[in-house]
């Protein structure tokens, strides 16, 4: 009986997630009076870009760095990747600039960041200074055409088939399933492949352990963090791709705005640790999921939307002061046990 409490224990710690998510839809589906299967894809399609960032944030959490930049990265990238769209009509080419282009500016912050060994957080900060910046400061110098005519939004221009391929990728549906969805899945599974099945992950997860270590044990521990950032990057590249096609404009002022910290929310309600290491890429996605049921449940109860990132700053805290106060309270109970043994 014993080992069956701390066998169940053991498996409600390492998918804790899945609980906080089960928990928080509870209260979703208590507050909206009911529940719908629309209501239910929504949470997948709402889900979807803060999702994928999260993903390449988790895996530069998971080497003990962070990466405060991929919200003025997203709001770059998007706004390049319509002058592309406006410019050539080609949705493979405004693919290709996106991701190519995040993976350029991922690789310039792992680059600062492994090989010259500057703190991320300074790095990212400056960068997402820099990626905001670059991002309006574009949109007003180009030609009016290339932005779809808007004087300081990015929009696409909606005259031709393309256009109209694109808005059925960003808002169509595969069997009642939002394609945009079914992308964040399928790209889950790749983390969650990579991060467990890989050499790659290991040396990943090694890193964050401890850099020292791992370096002795002849991991490039540069390379793994570099390597970590460019896919962060290709991650916001394509976050990026889907934001337009959903959306069909960026407006560099606000686009992505405290999507870092909204990413960063994800990554540590799915329960990887800031200090590296340590967590499931799988545990992103739910974290995603919970931050987009939040939303639904503050809409549900008419509350005042000015209060919603009171709501989630609340919610992250409490989840890091678990993180931190778990390996105490598990010692204390490890003590007792010892002791009565």
């Amino acid at each position: 009986m014993g080992n069956k409490k701390i066998s169940i224990g053991k498996y409600a710690s390492q998918f804790s997630y899945i609980l906080v998510f089960i928990a928080i839809f509870i209260i979703f589906v208590i507050t909206s009076n009911g529940l719908s299967v629309n209501g239910v894809m929504n949470i997948f399609r709402h889900s979807t870009v803060i999702g994928i960032i999260g993903l390449g944030m988790g895996l530069v959490c998971l080497t003990g760095e962070i990466d405060l930049s991929v919200g003025s990265m997203l709001a770059l990238v998007s706004g390049i990747s319509v002058i592309v769209f406006n410019t050539t009509g080609s949705i493979l080419l405004t693919f290709l600039c996106a991701v190519v282009f995040g993976m350029i500016l991922g690789f310039i912050n792992g680059f600062l960041v492994g090989k010259v060994k500057m703190p991320a957080f300074i790095v990212t900060l400056a960068t997402m200074l820099i990626f905001r910046s670059l991002a309006q400061w574009i949109c007003k110098q180009v030609p009016k055409e290339l932005i779809g005519g808007g004087s300081s939004v990015y929009r696409m221009s909606n005259g031709s088939d393309a256009y109209q391929s694109m808005y059925n990728f960003g808002n169509g549906e595969f069997l009642s399933f939002p394609i945009v969805g079914i992308v964040l899945l399928v790209i889950t599974a790749i983390f969650v492949f990579v991060t467990t099945s890989t050499k790659y992950g290991k040396q990943i997860y090694a890193v964050g352990s401890n850099d020292k270590a791992a370096h002795m044990a002849g991991i490039s521990v540069p390379n793994v963090k570099i390597s970590a950032f460019v896919i962060s990057g290709l991650m916001v590249g394509i976050a990026s791709f889907i934001w337009i096609a959903m959306n069909a404009s960026s407006d560099p002022a606000t686009t992505g705005a405290s999507n870092e910290m909204y990413a960063i929310a994800a990554v540590v309600l799915g329960g990887i640790s800031m200090s590296g290491g340590k967590g499931k890429c799988l545990g992103v996605l739910f974290g995603a999921m919970s931050y987009t049921v939040i939303d639904k449940i503050i809409v549900a109860l008419k509350m005042d939307s000015l209060i919603n990132n009171t709501i989630k700053g609340a919610i992250l805290i409490i989840v890091i002061f678990i993180q931190c106060a778990s390996p105490q309270i598990k010692a204390y109970f490890s003590a007792k046990r010892r002791k009565k043994s």
